[in-house]
């Protein structure tokens, strides 16, 4: 999500370090993702200087973006407020239809998830973060409220982690020295040096446990999905609270599940033209 800032970027040039107008950039496109972006958990209705200021955008760019959204049906407006509507959610679904085996593998996360009576989820890498393609929940195992769509950050995850460790030792230290990374509970693995030597032990055993870096009390295995090149291209998981099962009982036995599980939607993803 953008930050506010009290910067405005000039509707002729671009910030410095950006993408120059031309053939292969469409600035008020670009533009036009980040208005959209802007909405979100922390502001789901915007006045036209909230989107501005967020957007670091001019006031007038920011009301045509914002005018040609509404005529297109992405956004509505309610006297100074404009929310986003249901419309938006046709540029996610694209995404999925475009990659059925989400939705072929949704059965097999489905018995794992009976199985284990723990939340089962699918997530792919994008940028910093995680981004959840399938997410089933047994019974609420976090307080953050988690969907198709929601991200949470690579660095302190299960998922993020295996994710992470299917880079190069110089790209996932590139990657990681450009990511803000927060100490959200006090378990949260911060230093590089030390967060390079977890995801190489991830790499290694071809797993992930994390353990309340995420959020105090919750406990996650991972585990790898390959493609036909043994890229790793997602990541699913099996979550639960730390009052479950002792961490020997979940590698013992939620362990083998989960990495047969791997392994089916892997089968799946190899299929894929």
């Amino acid at each position: 999500m953008n930050q506010s800032s009290s910067t405005t970027i000039s509707e002729q040039e671009p910030a410095d370090g950006a993408p120059r107008p031309g053939d292969s950039y469409v600035q008020s496109f670009a533009r036009g993702l980040a208005v959209l972006r802007s909405f979100g958990a922390d502001a789901p209705q915007q006045t036209l200087s909230e989107v501005a200021e967020r957007t670091e955008l001019t006031r007038a760019g920011a009301r045509r973006i914002l005018h040609t959204l509404l005529h297109l049906g992405y956004v509505e407006a309610d006297g100074r407020l404009f929310r986003l509507t249901p419309k938006v959610l046709d540029l996610g679904y694209a995404y999925l239809s475009s990659l059925p085996v989400w939705t072929q593998a949704q059965p097999l996360l489905e018995d794992l998830t009976l199985s284990l009576r723990q939340a089962c989820s699918a997530t792919v890498l994008d940028g910093n973060d995680i981004v959840y393609v399938v997410r089933l929940s047994a019974h609420r195992t976090m307080s953050i409220n988690l969907g198709i769509g929601s991200r949470l950050p690579a660095y302190c995850t299960s998922m993020g982690r295996v994710l992470l460790s299917g880079l190069s030792p110089d790209a996932l230290c590139s990657k990681l020295s450009t990511m803000p990374l927060l100490k959200l509970t006090p378990a949260t693995v911060t230093d590089i040096d030390a967060l390079m030597a977890e995801i190489a032990q991830v790499r290694r055993q071809g797993w992930s446990l994390v353990q309340e870096e995420l959020e105090q009390g919750l406990v996650a295995l991972a585990a790898p999905v390959f493609d036909r090149n043994g890229k790793i291209v997602a990541a699913i998981n099996a979550s639960g609270q730390t009052a479950g099962p002792p961490v020997a009982h979940l590698l013992e036995h939620t362990l083998p599940k989960l990495l047969a599980t791997a392994d089916k939607v892997s089968a799946l993803v190899r299929m894929q033209k």
